[in-house]
């Protein structure tokens, strides 16, 4: 199978090294590709870079696009020895940003990326020159998934001994038919999902011990934010959302018109409650917007950037 960072940026993947929200250096993957101003690619849970791309070669026609897995995810380091606290993705987003970018950056976030490219808007402006933001769980009731649901109240040391043991790997076979029926799913168009998708898709999960166990970390993190909101005990999620309104970076929310995972209506009060966005449905899309509508997704960020005098 062709090597998908070799294949998809000039310089293939590359690493950087940043300090963590703990206080510890740690690898990050990326690629780029494209010269102008940098516009960042950001995943959603449990994805990776490889999510984007349908958007790195057209986006780069007008942009300096950066892909990068976020710590635990894709080909980024996994340190399972150290428990994760909630928030840790702004810090090391804000740190991946000043380390690779000299100028205010275009955000382009998916899902839970979304919510974290909402976040340091909020906290660090000047680092944000465009947002868009695609089926943003902003307003969450619950875990969208059964897996999910299972993962968050799996105990983690039950997973780091799945890990260890190589289980992933040994049944490959096995984990890439349920991740590709799962992400099926997902898709308002199953068809376009094809075998070497599923290959990368699950690809960290099978050869990179560790993934599982920071997968279903960020779940349970996930799930007690959710817990939290709803019982009006402090929560990152609430916090975001009561500072909304100071988000001053033109902002565009795109959603998709089938997402069963988070109704579109949400995109609509997130729009109410921003003082410069707009909101888009995308037609014939379910929650992965990213794959599932790319060309749609692209020519909206593209206008989006010359209605707002971007490019």
């Amino acid at each position: 199978m062709k090597n998908w960072w070799q294949a998809t940026f000039p310089k293939g993947r590359q690493n950087l090294i940043i300090t963590d929200a703990n206080g510890y250096p740690i690898q990050i993957a990326y690629g780029e590709k494209g010269t102008g101003k940098p516009l960042i690619l950001l995943h959603g849970m449990g994805s990776w870079s490889y999510n984007w791309r349908y958007s790195v070669a057209p986006l780069s026609e007008y942009f300096r696009v950066i892909c990068f897995d976020a710590k635990g995810y894709g080909f980024s380091e996994k340190p399972v020895c150290r428990r994760e606290k909630s928030g840790h993705q702004v810090i090391e987003l804000e740190r991946i940003i000043q380390a690779l970018c000299d100028e205010p950056v275009v955000i382009v976030a998916e899902s839970l990326g979304a919510v974290i490219a909402l976040a340091i808007a909020e906290k660090n402006p000047q680092l944000i020159a465009r947002l868009v933001v695609l089926n943003v769980p902003i307003f969450p009731q619950c875990l969208p998934h059964w897996g999910m649901s299972v993962l968050a109240q799996t105990p983690l040391e039950i997973l780091e001994i799945i890990d260890n043991l190589r289980l992933a790997y040994l049944f490959a076979p096995l984990v890439r038919e349920i991740m590709g029926i799962e992400r099926r799913r997902v898709l308002f168009d199953p068809s376009i999902l094809t075998q070497e998708d599923v290959y990368w898709i699950t690809y960290p999960f099978i050869e990179f011990p560790g993934t599982l166990v920071k997968v279903a970390e960020e779940l349970q993190i996930a799930a007690r934010e959710i817990e939290h909101l709803q019982t009006n005990k402090p929560n990152m999620l609430s916090e975001i959302q009561n500072n909304l309104g100071d988000i001053q970076s033109p902002t565009l929310i795109l959603w998709g018109e089938q997402d069963s995972w988070f109704p579109a209506s949400d995109g609509e009060k997130l729009r109410q409650r921003l003082k410069n966005a707009k909101f888009q449905i995308l037609p014939n899309c379910h929650h992965d917007a990213s794959s599932g509508a790319a060309q749609a997704v692209n020519a909206a960020i593209i206008k989006f950037m010359r209605d707002t005098n971007f490019i």
